[in-house]
Parts: structure tokens; sequence; C-alpha cells
């Protein structure tokens, strides 16, 4: 199994031009406000003073209710309708709902972000080409791996999102290309599944150098969001759906660097 060396870069680390999927480049563009249709199992769903469960109840909206997103933010992870997500929409002065349980059309963000800058208090919350070496396609990054592919994206992430401080030889292991991460991960002791859960690493070991992306939202069907660079384009971001297997779209494993 062929790993990285710092003498030497892979042409790219997953394949590229995949047709159909979408691509957000530095984070989706959303209109000035926004519109959403509650859909629950048939309860009201909670309105609360701020973007998390731990916020105290104001009232409820029911099943089927319009409501007008004036911003979005995140808080607390929730799974619901639309499956698992930290978005949630303001509502009205002091009135937060879930993003997992209103349709938007879009599994994004659709309105401004709230307050204007970073309100993430989740450690799972992204969504964002927030990339520190965004547009870079040769030298090493400040975790050990080359600039502007998968690997250093994922990196990224479990820096940035999780507050792990992750680099190419964590908990003695070299972790190199991306198949060859779900068997670091296992030589370090962190659990590694077939199951996704927002802030996984996702992994495929099929292909010359395999994938490796950010898991940030997992949908009801058992579908999932991923964050990543180097797939769709060379070098580039993207934002798209993914699903369980081997194909060079897909993930077959997880690595929970959050137990």
């Amino acid at each position: 199994m062929r790993t990285l060396s710092m003498s030497e870069k892979p042409v790219r680390l997953a394949v590229a031009g995949a047709i159909g999927l979408a691509v957000v480049a530095g984070g989706a563009a959303v209109a000035d406000a926004a519109t959403g249709t509650v859909r629950t199992s048939g309860a009201n769903l909670t309105v609360r003073t701020g973007p998390g469960t731990g916020y105290g109840a104001v009232g409820t909206v029911s099943k089927g209710q319009k409501v007008n997103i004036i911003c979005q933010t995140y808080g607390s992870t929730v799974r619901g309708t639309y499956g698992t997500s930290n978005i949630w929409d303001k509502i009205g002065t002091g009135r937060y709902v879930s993003d997992a349980y209103i349709y938007t059309g879009s599994d994004g963000m659709v309105a401004p972000k709230c307050g204007g800058g970073s309100t993430n208090p989740a450690p799972t919350g992204a969504i964002k080409d927030d990339y520190p070496y965004r547009g870079a396609t040769s030298g090493v990054d400040r975790w050990n791996f080359y600039k502007g592919q998968c690997t250093s994206f994922a990196a990224w992430r479990v820096n940035h999102n999780l507050g792990i401080k992750f680099t190419n030889q964590y908990k003695g292991q070299h972790w190199g290309n991306a198949n060859h991460w779900d068997n670091a991960a296992r030589g370090a002791g962190i659990p590694v599944s077939g199951t996704p859960h927002v802030g996984d690493i996702a992994v495929r070991n099929s292909g010359t150098w395999g994938h490796v992306a950010y898991v940030a939202k997992v949908n009801r069907d058992g579908s999932f969001m991923v964050e990543e660079y180097n797939h769709v384009r060379p070098d580039t971001y993207s934002y798209r759906k993914a699903t369980k297997g081997e194909g060079s779209d897909q993930f077959s494993q997880f690595i929970h660097f959050r137990r």
C-alpha cells in the first residue's frame, strides 16, 4: 500500500469531473431572506429562544406551516425529517427552529448568516469553503499534507471543527494517502465503522490514492452530505450528497475522531 512521501506529490487523490454533482465554491449563494415549510411527523415543532435544544421554548409552529427565515446560524445538532443538521433558522426576534425540520429546497443555508460573523458553537459546523490554503495547488501545509488535496482539507476540518491537533504523524501513525487513513485510524485506536455520523471523516479506499471527505450532514434516507477538496474539480472545494459503497463517488469507511 503506497503512502504519501514528502518527496513526491500525487497528481490528485480523487477522480475529478463527476457529472451531475452540485458544487459550492466559497459557500452557497443566499438571498436576502427565505421561506420554508415545517415538516414533522405530526407533532408541532418547538420554537426556541436561541439556536439549540438547550435554549428555552417560546412556542411552537405546526406541521405544514410556512415560516419566514430571517437568517440562519449554527447551533446544536438535531436529527429530524431532513436528516441530521446543526443549522438553525431565525424566524423572529428570539425565535429559532431547527432546519432539520424545515423544507427549504436545499441542504445548506438559504438565508444570510445571523450577525454576519461566526456564531458556530458546535464542533461539527461547517458547510463553507474556509480552507486556509484555498487556491493553492502545491506546497506542504501545516499538518504535513499537500495543499489543495483531499487529505489536507480533511486535516483542516479535524483541527478546526473538531478541535483535535491532527497531523500526518498523529498518534504514532503515518496517515499518508487517503486510502490509508482508515488503517491508520485503527492503528491509532480511533473508531472506524461503516456508518456515517456528522463530524466523521469519510474514506474511499478504491482508486490509486483513495479519497477522504468531511461528513457535514446525515440525511434521513441514509445518504450524507460531504465537504471535500480535489474531487469534483482538481484542488477545489465541493459540497455534495454521497452514499455508502465502493464507487468513485461513494465512501465505505467512517473515522469517528469524536467518539
